[in-house]
């Protein structure tokens, strides 16, 4: 079980140092042989430090896990700002929306950070609360159906549950390519893009604007 006891904050240089051990030797050894003196002495910083800061291995991959997510969720709301944040035409949504499932599929389905959070919660769901576990990983639908619920307020969408939406463009989009390829990685497949084209036009059917 995670721990219950009260954790420090801490130094934030401290804690990414922590963070960075951790997710290098669980990714190399193992949850289970990677040790709290190892990940204290690859940080340089004393074991009780990550105790302190982390309350317990399990809790310190938890954190990892999460630490990831975020890294992702950033990727994601940054993506979002560079492709949909100047559409003002209904012509140019699908345009943006492919430019954004492209980059997405790119740059952070291709990433390290992307294929660092598939392995651990793979290989470590055992000591994760539950299989797949990411506590963030709501938060990108979240990002995305915010954003369209801003271009149906700008008139170019009719989005009547802008979460359901975000599901679904997300599932017509590199979603498909993941479930179709195993991977969505547009640089190194010459397939993905066909199914986000066609992806972003289904989803334009049902949510442009009449």
């Amino acid at each position: 079980m995670p721990t219950t006891k009260t954790l420090r904050e801490g130094s934030t240089p401290k804690r990414a140092a922590i963070l960075s051990a951790a997710r290098e030797l669980f990714l190399a050894d193992g949850f289970d042989r990677s040790s709290v003196d190892a990940v204290a002495a690859r940080a340089e910083v004393s074991k009780r430090t990550v105790y302190d800061y982390f309350g317990d291995k399990q809790t310190l991959l938890r954190a990892v896990v999460d630490d990831v997510g975020q890294s992702m969720i950033t990727a994601v709301r940054s993506t979002l700002d560079d492709t949909l944040t100047d559409v003002t035409e209904a012509a140019e949504l699908e345009d943006a929306l492919v430019t954004f499932s492209m980059r997405i599929a790119t740059d952070m389905l291709g990433s390290a950070e992307y294929a660092t959070l598939q392995r651990l919660v793979r290989a470590e769901s055992g000591h994760l609360p539950h299989r797949g576990y990411n506590s963030m990983a709501d938060t990108p639908d979240e990002a995305v159906a915010e954003r369209l619920s801003a271009l149906a307020a700008a008139g170019l969408l009719d989005v009547p549950d802008a979460r359901l939406a975000a599901d679904q463009f997300i599932a017509l989009t590199f979603g498909v390519a993941l479930d179709r390829l195993g991977w969505a990685n547009a640089a190194e497949d010459g397939r993905v893009r066909p199914l986000v084209v066609e992806g972003v036009r289904t989803f334009l059917r049902a949510y442009r604007t009449r």
